[in-house]
């Protein structure tokens, strides 16, 4: 029994989804189901491998402001928004387009306010305990650490690129068969082992924060939204100093201590 999509055929019926056999707009190895045209348009699309990982696509919207509530099975959840407009509400927080959130299934029933009109666009992958704690720690006995902790602190954040561009590659993903399960394995993995490198480079970044001035981690903070707004423009080190007000070498030093990266590699990332 394939309990993943066994648990979205009823959560997704229940809330007026119905299968959307004749859609290839998506990958082909996944299942696509479509709302109804009385609550809204649009597609959700699913594949998934038994009770082990699944990846999935929203794409939808509502005529009207929406609350959805899921009671949903032990799992870890990573998740990419290019478009929302909404909230989470237990506990309350924003919902933002851009970001990456994570969030740990199975303990408490997920609610949330969707407004209408506005398209729900993301891509997510769902890791099962057969997966992260079977699998892993049969595959890695000595040195496995759950990672259950590293998503968790993820939270929701507009710094974690990687996870982003890897999040990109799953939605525009069409290969087939065999090609297609081995894409969607390896994903899964590398998701796993990305979180876990983020949540160690942000444990280390909070004791290099207490190293820097507060007057410092404030334009650091200013140089990253100025690169995440800006990164497709060509940016120079002098424009940066400025904007900072630093110079170029401090500027490039605390930088790659705050981010593990230096400028360059931070925009190509």
């Amino acid at each position: 029994m394939n309990t993943v999509i066994d648990f979205y055929k009823s959560q997704l019926a229940e809330k007026g989804f119905v299968p959307a056999l004749d859609n290839y707009s998506y990958c082909s190895v996944g299942t696509t189901w479509q709302l109804s045209n009385e609550l809204g348009g649009g597609y959700f699309w699913l594949f998934s491998v038994k009770d082990l990982y699944s990846i999935k696509i929203h794409d939808f919207y509502f005529h009207n402001d929406t609350i959805m509530e899921f009671s949903w099975p032990e799992c870890l959840s990573i998740s990419q928004y290019d478009s929302v407009s909404g909230e989470e509400l237990a506990p309350y927080r924003r919902l933002e387009a851009g970001c990456v959130k994570s969030f740990l299934g199975g303990y408490k029933p997920y609610k949330v306010l969707i407004h209408k009109n506005i398209p729900i666009r993301s891509t997510g992958i769902e890791i099962m305990p057969a997966y992260y704690e079977d699998y892993l720690k049969c595959q890695y006995p000595d040195v496995y650490a759950s990672p259950q902790k590293a998503f968790d602190a993820v939270g929701q954040t507009m710094d974690f690129p990687k996870m982003s561009q890897l999040l990109k590659q799953v939605h525009d993903y069409r290969g087939e068969g065999i090609a297609a399960d081995l894409f969607y394995e390896g994903k899964v993995a590398e998701a796993i082992a990305l979180t876990i490198e983020w949540n160690k480079r942000n444990l280390e970044k909070k004791k290099i924060i207490h190293r820097l001035s507060e007057q410092d981690i404030k334009e650091l903070e200013t140089i990253t939204l100025f690169l995440n707004d800006h990164y497709a423009q060509d940016i120079t080190l002098e424009s940066l100093t400025k904007i900072a007000y630093m110079g170029a070498t401090k500027l490039q030093t605390i930088f790659k201590q705050y981010h593990d990266c230096t400028i360059t590699q931070y925009i190509q990332q």
